[in-house]
């Protein structure tokens, strides 16, 4: 189970503290349960991810954990950049006592990945999808449960996406998701409930498809608005 309790979340600008992101956000993801973040761009979907992996911390409020909780796959943090993507590996591997298993991690990586010799090679000479191939295989590697995926599934060609929803697909059998993505049908093939985000509260639905109506009415209003506007 994951609690979100009064969550409030901004940032620090080069202009002082900026506006609120989340503004008292409240819900309780129940354990087992694959949810979507929903919400228009700048909605704070990327930060809430965060919030819930705990690599960043809420400025006022709490986000409690009884489950152990993935790094963010997609958003490309966590590398360090001047280690190859083996080294990396090996790092993440000592901090979750994993260090008598590095040769088969390695091997997963090696195969999932498809990065071949690049594997091998400084991670701040990657592109973004290869940085978001080698967290999402090291994600794959370590059981948790429960996974975050940032667009994960768009990642990569066409080949290796499909691979990446097969992986996803398994992974659903023995551990839950929280998504972001922009793909409706990809939401729609992993999670069965919603959180909405909007105007900095978070709006739970148990149904996906209900929480994906109010989005969708959500966005022909903010459509309407700015027609009225050029008008």
């Amino acid at each position: 189970m994951i609690i979100a309790e009064n969550v409030y979340k901004r940032f620090r600008t080069d202009h002082g503290v900026g506006d609120w992101i989340l503004k008292d956000a409240n819900f309780t993801i129940p354990k087992g349960k694959s949810v979507a973040l929903i919400g228009q761009n700048g909605a704070g979907k990327t930060t809430l991810l965060r919030l819930i992996a705990g690599v960043d911390e809420p400025t006022r409020g709490s986000i409690t954990r009884d489950c152990s909780v993935s790094w963010p796959m997609g958003l490309g943090s966590g590398l360090q950049g001047s280690l190859t993507g083996r080294q990396n590996m090996k790092f993440v591997a000592r901090i979750y006592d994993r260090s008598d298993d590095i040769e088969e991690i390695s091997e997963f990586l090696e195969d999932f990945s498809e990065l071949g010799s690049k594997l091998d090679q400084p991670v701040k000479t990657y592109s973004s999808g290869m940085k978001a191939r080698l967290q999402f295989g090291l994600s794959l590697a370590f059981r948790f449960d429960v996974y975050i995926s940032d667009e994960m599934t768009s990642v990569g060609d066409k080949q290796f996406r499909q691979k990446a929803k097969a992986e996803f697909k398994k992974m659903v059998d023995r551990a839950s998701l929280i998504m972001v993505s922009h793909g409706e049908k990809t939401l729609k093939d992993f999670c069965e409930a919603g959180i909405l985000l909007s105007g900095g509260k978070a709006y739970w639905f148990d149904d996906l498809k209900d929480a994906l109506r109010e989005y969708n009415k959500e966005i022909g209003m903010a459509a309407k608005q700015r027609r009225a506007k050029r008008a």
